[in-house]
């Protein structure tokens, strides 16, 4: 072969010659076509060549024979902008990968009819539609008859599976994670917004807290480290018998005002008081000292299991729909202690 001159591309009947075997048992063995007679030992030696020798099927092939193109579209707006979405995004290509196939990114910006057409001119198999944060979405009817499942949002459309994180269990977590360190006086800083997320947090909070046999504060403010400065001060400002030992934070940017507002009343955290977080910005909770406690968001498991939920369709066009909530993990860090430690 003469320099810089590629090999040929390894064939099927490469494959089958060094495997000692047919061209259609390979393809058996390869595809594992309905009703393939091929046995389990023959076709691990048929793969075991295949990988040795670098045998990569035609896609164009392949798409002609199962009609799919083993690619997915995860469709929506700024869904690679922020670091949590980024999570989204590696987990849908992780299990996209898992099944051989090709993920493509799309930001529908203002034109989301436009993207989504171009889209199915390049024949995706389906679409994964993604949301910037937990809220209700309306399937764009360019999508009509395409497998699709929502991710990070709900619709009430029935024809759809989604997939959301389960506030009320982040908002349980947030209470769990101060009520085992010995918090007693508690008190979450909320969104003010009208959102899922804010509802079923705060719900979530005070139910564990309740059941606890304590009626914590909730404060609301706009989602800003301003305004959650401001809220903590008012919290925060009172006879060291009065004021909270630890705060929930609806999210980890609420959370930078709440250590602000601590840094200025001269209370340490966690001594004086224990803050906890959501969403698990890393960027910001291993910038803050001590790095904060957080509530993840399950952004990678969601797109995973709605990948899972979209090969589980193109399997079975007649499935059912499907609608899950996944429960974040809670990351310790620095920021929780018992009271007065």
């Amino acid at each position: 072969m003469s320099p810089g001159r590629k090999a040929d591309r390894v064939t099927i009947k490469d494959v089958a010659r060094e495997a000692g075997v047919s061209v259609t048992t390979v393809s058996h063995a390869l595809n594992n076509p309905e009703g393939s007679r091929v046995s389990e030992e023959t076709r691990t030696h048929v793969k075991s060549v295949a990988a040795a020798l670098g045998y990569r099927a035609n896609p164009s092939a392949r798409a002609l024979r199962t009609r799919r193109t083993d690619t997915i579209a995860l469709v929506g707006r700024q869904l690679a902008t922020t670091e949590h979405l980024g999570r989204m995004v590696l987990g849908a290509q992780d299990a996209v990968r898992a099944h051989g196939g090709l993920l493509i990114v799309a930001d529908t910006a203002d034109d989301e009819d436009g993207v989504i057409a171009t889209l199915m001119d390049h024949q995706v198999d389906g679409v994964i539609l993604g949301a910037l944060y937990h809220q209700e979405v309306t399937v764009p009817s360019a999508l009509a008859g395409v497998p699709t499942v929502v991710v990070n949002a709900f619709t009430t459309d029935a024809r759809y599976s989604w997939v959301v994180p389960d506030e009320v269990a982040g908002g349980r977590a947030g209470a769990e994670t101060l009520l085992a360190s010995g918090h007693r006086r508690v008190a979450m800083i909320n969104n003010q917004d009208d959102i899922p997320a804010a509802h079923g947090r705060a719900q979530g909070f005070v139910a564990r807290c309740r059941a606890s046999g304590i009626e914590p504060v909730v404060a609301a403010c706009m989602p800003t480290g301003r305004a959650a400065h401001d809220a903590a001060i008012r919290l925060l400002d009172a006879p060291p018998a009065q004021r909270p030992t630890g705060v929930f934070c609806f999210a980890d940017a609420m959370a930078m005002g709440v250590y602000a507002a601590a840094a200025e009343l001269g209370l340490r955290i966690p001594q004086d008081l224990s803050v906890v977080g959501f969403d698990d910005m890393v960027l910001i909770n291993e910038s803050l000292s001590p790095p904060l406690t957080s509530i993840a968001l399950p952004h990678a498991e969601m797109a995973a299991w709605a990948v899972e939920r979209l090969y589980g369709l193109l399997d079975n066009p007649d499935a059912q729909p499907q609608n899950l909530r996944i429960v974040g993990r809670v990351v310790e860090r620095e920021s929780v202690t018992r009271p007065g430690s």
